[in-house]
């Protein structure tokens, strides 16, 4: 039987109207949007937080002279004059962790947004333009993928010198395909849907299409990518530095300072311990923020 209700009723049953958001609803908005992480992306919060500061603010804020040598004894423990111990030239450990938070932290955030961008860029080029764009990008990038990502790498440091451009440089080549496969994924979903053809239809440019069609409606899953290359990049430059083939000395990432304290390892010394806490701290942070963006159990769920 044919419903008796009028057309503004079932109109508005199927289409519910959003009230205006008001002033009471704006104020507080950041605060909800951080009670959406829960108790664990705080935590990672705070700490990505705190690292971040370190390598943006921490040298300057602690107004620390440089660490010389010999200022101390060498592999000296905990104390309250060296809150983190010394290393093997008797140099605060504090102050080397600070200024390695700029080369471990900083390197690798722009290492990160270098591949992603490209990469995302990249895929969308991919997905709005013709399929010989497409399969040519494809088919290049797929080739960088077969070479493993350490050995481009250690070839890369070993023709061009292992300077912070070139570390930079090289780890954003190595995770551009990773970053251009899924968001190229995500942007030829969003290419076949309807109102993609609409705006094609109305004569909209491949460009159009990229920035306004395609690219608000992958930003929330590549954010989440975004940080996974971070951590896959912080763990690489922190292998190469390691190595000997990252950061060169004077200065230090925490790869360097674990690899130049090894030799405490056996005492337990904290000069190897704690560069190799700040590591793994950094990457379990970015993790649990990750894991815990506001939105994304609601859109798995969606997704199944």
């Amino acid at each position: 039987m044919e419903s008796s209700s009028t057309p503004s009723t079932r109109l508005s049953a199927a289409a519910p109207v959003t009230p205006p958001t008001t002033g009471s609803a704006r104020h507080g908005g950041p605060l909800r949007w951080l009670a959406g992480f829960g108790p664990s992306g705080l935590i990672g919060l705070a700490v990505l937080l705190f690292w971040v500061l370190s390598a943006a603010l921490g040298p300057w804020l602690l107004s620390l002279r440089p660490a010389g040598a010999g200022t101390s004894n060498v592999f000296a423990p905990i104390s309250a004059a060296h809150w983190l111990g010394t290393d093997y030239l008797g140099r605060d450990m504090l102050v080397l962790i600070i200024e390695g938070a700029r080369y471990t932290v900083g390197v690798a955030l722009l290492a990160t947004l270098l591949a992603s961008g490209t990469g995302t860029v990249l895929a969308l080029l991919a997905a709005a333009s013709g399929r010989w764009i497409d399969a040519t990008l494809s088919r290049v990038l797929d080739t960088l993928t077969a070479i493993p990502s350490k050995m481009f790498a250690l070839i890369m440091v070993a023709g061009f010198g292992s300077s912070v451009p070139m570390l930079v440089v090289t780890a954003a080549i190595i995770y551009v395909p990773g970053a251009y496969r899924i968001a190229r994924s995500l942007a030829v979903n969003i290419n076949a849907l309807d109102y993609v053809t609409v705006a094609r239809a109305r004569g909209e440019g491949t460009l159009y299409i990229m920035l306004r069609e395609i690219l608000p409606n992958i930003v929330g899953p590549m954010l989440a990518d975004l940080g996974l290359r971070f951590v896959y990049i912080v763990l690489l430059l922190a292998s190469l530095s390691f190595l000997g083939l990252g950061i060169q000395p004077p200065a230090a990432d925490w790869g360097s300072l674990v690899r130049e304290n090894i030799g405490a390892l056996a005492m337990g010394g904290a000069s190897v311990i704690v560069p190799a806490l700040a590591i793994a701290s950094l990457t379990i942070a970015v993790n649990l923020v990750i894991d815990n963006l506001p939105g994304r159990q609601a859109r798995e769920r969606g997704a199944r």
